[in-house]
């Protein structure tokens, strides 16, 4: 198979992610991600039963990715009877509904910070304090489709993962650390 080198002219600025801007309110934003998920179910006929509901108020408690057995243990201590089939039942709902995303490498989720469209996110990964923000770069998506039709790939599902160091990481890292006495 013959390699494909492509040469995108970058953009003057990038979309900052949701996760990544300055004076991010987080509290704001759980409640608009619950809003906005409660009516495109509504909208689509879905049902956001209350377990679903719960199960992405916890995914979304922070930008940090969180496990099936981690949300089954905030469950849990809410209501003994949770069970892992319940919390895989109500993360595949909120896969197919573009509420959340699977992080693969990570074996976790993170809400979607656009649903109710499909795209292909970009997932930028602190190596350092686990934060992940969700990039939606309708360039970049574009250029892997087009270098994937050239090779005759057809794809089904796009995510891609990039991990890094999140710039509140890296300002910290670039401190000086104060002196013990």
């Amino acid at each position: 198979m013959k390699a494909v080198v492509m040469t995108v002219k970058p953009r003057k600025t990038a979309p900052i992610p949701v996760a990544l801007r300055a004076g991010h309110d987080h509290d704001h934003c759980l409640a608009d991600a619950l809003s906005e998920a409660e009516a495109l179910c509504a909208a689509r006929g879905a049902r956001l039963t209350s377990i679903r509901r719960r199960v992405l108020e916890i995914v979304w408690q922070s930008h940090a990715p969180v496990g099936a057995y981690d949300i089954l243990d905030t469950l849990r201590k809410e209501s003994r009877s949770a069970q892992p089939p319940t919390v895989y039942r109500a993360l595949d709902f909120l896969l197919a509904q573009g509420l959340v995303h699977r992080i693969t490498s990570l074996n976790a989720y993170i809400g979607c910070t656009t649903p109710g469209r499909t795209h292909g996110a970009q997932m930028l990964i602190c190596e350092r304090c686990g934060t992940v923000a969700e990039l939606d770069d309708l360039l970049i998506g574009d250029t892997v489709t087009s270098a994937a039709r050239a090779v005759g790939f057809r794809i089904t599902n796009q995510a891609l993962e990039v991990v890094g160091v999140c710039r509140d990481c890296a300002q910290a890292a670039s401190q000086p650390r104060k002196r013990r006495a």
